[in-house]
């Protein structure tokens, strides 16, 4: 099983079997998660969530609610469906502009991180060996940037450091588990090959990323097939589309390959097969939905997991101590020692890369972006550990095989904590260095370009339809209501053209007038819906209308209202 409870802990009754002692377990988790996503929005804390529900569950264990992780589970139920949504949602354009910027940090760094972290471990702590040191470094060297894009995305960074921490976050699990593996092979059997290791790690990319393409093409082939012939079921095709993540990680892993590396490329291979622009808008807006819903969902299930190990690991960091003969000062020195290398060795790596492509640029005379010091920092301290570290120290043989075993979990659940400590704390600091980004921002000025081209668009079918309606003398009677309805539309469009082309002969008052015109339009329709469905529901409770007639058209009003308010959020800066 997933996970298992304490009887007490969860329980309606007084022995219940247990089947019920894990439903009871699962919705208890549920409800935690779904409480501190309530807690943090009414109490308005500026604490990352990732926190909050790290101590929701460490007071959760407290109180009696132990949990058991079985990690392969853990990794197929959770961390792929994860992955595979954040894979298909990165922006493509952005993620191959950074292509070579995102392999080397998702390999390159990851190894120097493991040799590194590796290292300093060992010099630090000698009882610990090299190569369980270099166990250790391989499991914190993945970086987990879902914990810490609260903290970025509600601060002044520039899109482009969102794109290249994701971007690496996605693709540097498969190199850290890698090294990880290799590392622990070594600690245990005392072997270690660099060639069998480097033949073993393209195998194990090469491999995970084709069956990830394999099998995102041919399900994107077989869904465009079904819709081309009418099949479009939006329930079945979401639920469909839910199986896709578990399909594919349990292929890759079946053939020993990355199921991790597959998700992402699975992922990666539906978008740009374009088969969701197949599919009925109500297919789109429910898959929308259903994995906005996963993703809330395992996110904080993740966390408060982790959470739930705390007090577990508490018991064993105070028997390592004994055991060891280490004191809690020395505990602590080597996990903020730990935690302070690896930032560095972040830093360092992306200073000096910065400055390779910055020569590399100047030999082949072509532009580089390089960053400023300000975000080098932030990239530094954004490397925070998580989910896959957790998933990856817990997996450490038993103690008979591998003795630094408690030691080792002690040691990565303090890094994963300081980590998403220190972020939270410094990197507010640190985007404070960043230059202030200017009023309308490139993805804005991207966003009005495009929406005063579809507006573009609109007026020349317009002006079509007038012509075609005078040039067709067969059709009366269209080109009677084309005269009347096309004038409507035309002010219509050309009001919102002069709202959004800023080059308008006047670009000063007009432009103001017509944007502040196009806000009043917008909240008086927003008032008009909200009353609709004030009305809508008073006739349903008078019963005038049945459920149904209220259900549909509530639905119209919702679709109608989500695009008033996504137009109000669009609309350029004055």
């Amino acid at each position: 099983m997933l996970f298992s409870g304490q009887p007490h802990a969860v329980a309606c009754q007084e022995n219940p079997p247990p089947a019920m002692q894990e439903t009871l377990l699962a919705l208890s988790l549920l409800t935690i998660t779904g409480v501190t996503g309530i807690i943090a929005r009414v109490l308005n804390l500026h604490i990352p969530m990732p926190l909050l529900q790290i101590a929701a569950g460490a007071t959760a264990a407290l109180a009696g609610l132990n949990v058991g992780l079985d990690n392969n589970l853990f990794l197929l139920l959770f961390i792929s469906p994860l992955l595979f949504v954040d894979a298909y949602r990165i922006p493509m354009r952005e993620f191959g502009e950074l292509r070579h910027i995102i392999a080397a940090m998702s390999v390159g760094l990851v190894v120097l991180s493991t040799t590194g972290g590796g290292y300093f471990l060992h010099w630090l702590l000698p009882a610990i060996s090299l190569a369980a040191a270099f166990a250790l470094a391989g499991a914190l060297s993945p970086t987990d940037a879902i914990s810490v894009s609260g903290i970025l995305r509600g601060g002044r960074v520039p899109p482009r450091i969102l794109y290249l921490l994701s971007g690496e976050a996605l693709l540097n699990d498969a190199s850290g588990l890698v090294c990880f593996k290799f590392a622990v092979a070594a600690a245990t059997t005392g072997l270690f090959s660099l060639k069998a290791a480097s033949a073993n790690f393209v195998w194990v990319a090469l491999g995970g990323i084709l069956t990830g393409i394999v099998i995102g093409m041919l399900s994107s082939r077989l869904e465009i097939f079904l819709l081309r012939r009418g099949y479009d079921d939006p329930p079945s095709h979401a639920l469909l589309a839910l199986m896709i993540p578990f399909a594919v990680y349990l292929a890759a892993e079946h053939i020993s390959t990355s199921g991790i590396l597959a998700v992402v490329a699975g992922g990666m291979t539906i978008r740009l097969t374009g088969v969701m622009n197949e599919t009925q808008i109500e297919t789109r807006m429910r898959a929308t939905a259903i994995w906005d819903m996963v993703s809330f969902t395992l996110n904080g299930l993740v966390f408060l997991l982790l959470g739930l190990q705390l007090p577990h690991l508490v018991q064993e960091a105070q028997a390592t101590i004994q055991s060891e003969g280490l004191s809690l000062w020395s505990l602590l020195l080597a996990i903020l020692g730990l935690q302070a290398v690896m930032t560095f060795i972040r830093l360092i790596w992306v200073t000096l890369s910065a400055f390779v492509r910055q020569c590399v640029a100047r030999l082949r005379h072509i532009p580089c972006v390089v960053p400023s010091w300000g975000e080098k920092l932030v990239l530094a301290l954004a490397g925070t550990r998580g989910t896959i570290t957790l998933a990856a120290i817990l997996t450490l043989p038993p103690a008979t095989d591998f003795p630094e075993r408690a030691l080792l979990i002690t040691l990565a659940a303090g890094v994963i904590i300081s980590s998403l400590i220190m972020a939270s704390l410094l990197l507010p600091f640190a985007l404070r260095l960043l230059p202030l980004p200017s009023q309308i921002t490139g993805t804005q000025q991207e966003l009005d370009a495009t929406r005063l081209e579809m507006v573009n668009v609109a007026l020349m079918v317009l002006k079509n339809e007038t012509t075609r309606s005078k040039a067709d003398a067969a059709a009366p009677t269209d080109a009677a209501e084309i005269a009347h309805a096309v004038p409507l539309l035309l002010q219509e469009y050309q009001e919102l053209q002069q709202t959004l082309d800023s080059k308008q002969p006047d670009p000063g008052t007009n432009r103001e007038m017509s944007l502040r015109n196009r806000r009043t339009e917008v909240a008086i329709r927003l008032r008009i819906i909200r009353a609709q469905r004030k009305r809508l529901r008073e006739l349903l409770h008078d019963r005038k209308i049945n459920d149904e007639t209220e259900r549909l058209l509530s639905r119209q009003l919702d679709v109608h209202e989500q695009e008033l308010l996504n137009e109000a959020a669009a609309l350029p800066h004055a």
